[in-house]
């Protein structure tokens, strides 16, 4: 069931990072953006794209999932992100679709595109 912002919870297993977990194996920090919403998820978009095997899969000015396949077994993870102007944050969820743990992969995703964003 997602939650009230529209990103699903992290199952148990370690292979899933959200800004809205509260425990702190799960949790990330959200991405701070300053301006107009929309326009940071244009930025955020451009950020995604320019990473090597990323697919969007959908995006609008408030929301993006994205598709990203690992290079040598193929694995895909699902980034979902969603504007909280409120916050003046984008809420992001990175998770892996098999698996039991992805070793760190989905965290340092988010901290990679964490720090694009803020230097784009």
């Amino acid at each position: 069931m997602p939650d009230p912002a529209g990103l699903a919870p992290c199952p148990s297993s370690p292979n899933c990072v959200s800004s809205l977990a509260t425990d702190a194996s799960h949790h990330v920090d959200p991405i701070p953006f300053t301006g107009n919403p929309a326009e940071a998820m244009r930025r955020l978009r451009a950020v995604i794209e320019a990473m090597p095997r990323t697919r969007i899969v959908s995006a609008s000015d408030t929301a993006l999932r994205a598709e990203f396949t690992s290079r040598l077994f193929r694995f895909v993870d699902d980034v979902d992100c969603i504007v909280d102007p409120a916050a003046s944050a984008i809420q992001i969820r990175s998770a892996s679709r098999v698996g039991y743990s992805d070793l760190g992969a989905n965290r340092k995703r988010v901290e990679a595109i964490r720090t694009a964003f803020a230097s784009a």
